[in-house]
């Protein structure tokens, strides 16, 4: 497992395609950041992910803005599949 400068995000080749994650869950960064991306609110996150805390989930939004290209090039597609 690779640690990351974050405190909750972690990859690790052979979970989730080496993706980056919420450490201890297989829960990507853009599964989440997807979420935003269509429209969602904090509080409607929360509710989709209820095993993540809050804190995990702005490290999320922090991951996403550090490494937005990465985050968007497998969040979008999940965006364009759920808008359809």
């Amino acid at each position: 497992m690779v640690a990351t400068a974050y405190r909750y995000i972690v990859s690790e080749a052979g979970v989730r395609g080496g993706h980056a994650r919420v450490e201890g869950t297989r829960i990507g960064v853009h599964d989440v950041i997807a979420y935003f991306l269509l429209g969602s609110n904090l509080e409607e996150v929360e509710a989709r992910f209820p095993d993540l805390s809050r804190a995990q989930i702005y490290e999320c939004l922090a991951y996403y803005e550090d490494h937005r290209s990465e985050i968007e090039s497998l969040a979008l597609p999940q965006t364009e599949k759920t808008a359809a």
